[in-house]
This record gives structure tokens, sequence and C-alpha cells, in this order.
């Protein structure tokens, strides 16, 4: 029998990690602590959605909630950018920092204050670590261009390209042109252009079976959400679970190293 691999995958969701992202990994662990093997996390930093990075925290005093985000270089690094590309503007980081104390703990300040990272993506996976989350876990990332060489070919796709002197996360359509979504049904065309594995990242749709033939791992945990997209089909030897319950799952976690979620 093959050594277990234990998978879950998560988009940037916040500088300080959504607390169903926190669930994700308490329920590995444990999972690990009862059959061995391997944690992989499956960093999906090629999505491009500025709302993925929003974080939620409550105020210490009033439990008010209050939702920050990054600020973007402009507005089409903000809008079509994929994550590992949208930039960390110079002022960004000192200018929140002086708002977190209202909202976290001073260990949870410094951790943010140690971070240098030049991308959103970059960012919060150093968050992460800072707050004792990766300790043993590796972490595989779809905008890495060695995982995206390894991985199966796929038509059902984004394409990275460079529009308006960045670089973006197009759509390839139905006919094989690329598109920008701007909304509803609405697409900016873009100009057809050659295109390597390594500018392609898979859809929704087509991201298990494109992570399975990079990662083969043997269990995979999955939100609520995620359960009712995944199409199990497309790996049928994985064992699917569910991730463990959290209370608002969609706010920020801001503890380290917490042992169980609350």
């Amino acid at each position: 029998m093959p050594s277990p691999v234990i998978c879950f995958g998560q988009q940037p969701c916040g500088f300080f990690p959504r607390r169903f992202l926190y669930a994700k990994f308490v329920t590995a662990r444990r999972l690990q602590s009862e059959i061995g093997g391997e944690i992989v996390f499956f960093y999906h930093d090629s999505d491009h959605d500025p709302r993925e990075t929003q974080t939620t925290m409550r105020h210490r005093k009033t439990d008010e909630p209050q939702t920050l985000n990054f600020a973007f270089v402009n507005k089409t690094q903000r809008k079509w950018s994929p994550l590992f590309a949208k930039r960390v503007p110079a002022d960004w980081s000192a200018n929140t920092a002086r708002q977190l104390p209202v909202y976290v703990a001073p260990h949870c300040v410094d951790v943010f204050k140690q971070v240098r990272a030049a991308n959103v993506a970059d960012f919060c996976l150093e968050m992460y670590r800072g707050l004792g989350l990766l300790e043993g876990i590796r972490v595989v990332r779809s905008g890495d261009p060695a995982v995206r060489r390894a991985a199966c070919d796929i038509t059902d796709c984004f394409v990275d390209v460079p529009h308006e002197g960045e670089i973006v996360r197009a759509r390839r359509m139905p006919d094989g042109s690329l598109g920008l979504h701007e909304g509803g049904d609405k697409y900016v065309t873009l100009p057809p252009a050659p295109m390597t594995k390594e500018q392609i990242s898979p859809t929704r749709d087509s991201r298990l079976g494109w992570m399975q033939s990079v990662i083969h791992c043997t269990h995979y945990i999955a939100g609520a959400g995620e359960q009712a997209y995944l199409n199990k089909a497309d790996a049928p030897e994985i064992n699917f679970l569910t991730r463990d319950p959290i209370d608002r799952s969609d706010e920020a976690w801001t503890e380290i190293c917490s042992p169980d979620p609350k």
C-alpha cells in the first residue's frame, strides 16, 4: 500500500486565513495522526479574484466585524492579474499594521510586520507560515511553472498573458479565443497569442484532475461548498473527506498554533 498523501486546496484567502482554511489544516493533521503519511497544501495562487483575499476580523472590544483587503497597484491588476502577480504597494503593509491592534493580539501584529513579500500570494503564504500553520506541510502552488509543466494537458483553462503592462489571467473560450471577464456574460476579447504549459492554470471544473496529476493524493479534504462542485469521477482513486466544522467560517483566524477550531 502506498503511503497516504493527505491533500487540501485553497486560494490565498486573506492575509489572516479564513477560519474554514484553518479547519482544513486541523482536519488534515488529525487524519495524519490516525493514518500517517504526508500532508500537501495545494495553494491555488493562480486565482485572480480580489475578493478572495478579503480579511474579516472582529474589534477586540466591541466585537464588530471589519473587512480589510490588499490595496492594488492599478485596475488591470486588481481585476485580472493572478494573485501571484498582484503586487503589494509599498505603503500598504505599514498602513494596515497601524489598524491591526484593535482587531488582533500583539503577537499577531508582530507576525504581520515581519512579512516581506512582493505579491499578494506570497504575502498570504508567509503569514500562514508565521502563524505556524505550515509546519511539516508540503506546499504545491498552481502558479509554479514546474508544477504546470508536470500537470496533465487541459483545454478548460485560464492562460496567463500580457495585457496593458501586466500579466492577466484570461479565460480560454470554447472557440479558442481568450477573454477577460467583465461581469455577467461580458468579456474583453484579447488577440490570439501562443501559449505554453507554463502559462496554463485550471478552471474550477478542471482543477481536481489537473491537481491530482501532479500530487497523486490518496485523501482530499474539502469544505461543503467544494464538495458540491467537485467532479469526483475525475479522480476515483481519492478518498474524499469533509473538513471539520468551524463557526464563523468566513471570518479570519487570528491565533497562533491553536490546537482546535473553536
